[in-house]
């Protein structure tokens, strides 16, 4: 039962880790944008580069909903698998994301870091919760 219980408080710290890195690089996404654009560059061009950026970083904090919404319900509180899961992936998006923020990555290379480290781990989520409560039949 300890490993359970060690899993628990770990995938919430990393999934808040990761969440703070997220609305830090909403703040800070200047700089990003400009990795992503030619040296000479129009507003316009900018402000695609933008709208996509928040799109984006929009649609992970979408699913940060699902995760904490599966987690706080208890669907996958206990869960080990989901929990090595989340815990690899979220860990790993902290570290990337912060690598993005200071190293002033290209805008591309989120859409790794989303895949991997954020819709991921939502997917097995919703399928869990689906596992868990799709598949009850109703007595007639």
């Amino acid at each position: 039962m300890s490993r359970v219980s060690g899993l628990v408080p770990s995938r919430f710290l990393t999934l808040l880790a990761h969440l703070v890195v997220v609305i830090t690089l909403f703040w800070s996404r200047d700089s990003n944008i400009q990795a992503c654009l030619p040296l000479t560059f129009t507003p316009e061009e900018y402000e695609k580069q933008d709208i996509q950026l928040v799109a984006a970083l929009s649609v992970t904090l979408g699913l940060f909903a699902v995760e904490l919404v599966g987690f706080f319900s208890g669907v996958s509180m206990f869960n080990s698998t989901q929990s090595l899961i989340s815990i690899g992936a979220h860990c790993s998006a902290s570290v990337a994301l912060s690598f993005f923020i200071f190293e002033r990555w290209e805008c591309t290379t989120y859409w790794y870091i989303f895949v991997f480290c954020s819709a991921l781990p939502a997917v097995t989520e919703i399928a869990l919760f689906i596992s868990v409560f799709g598949l009850k039949k109703k007595p007639f």
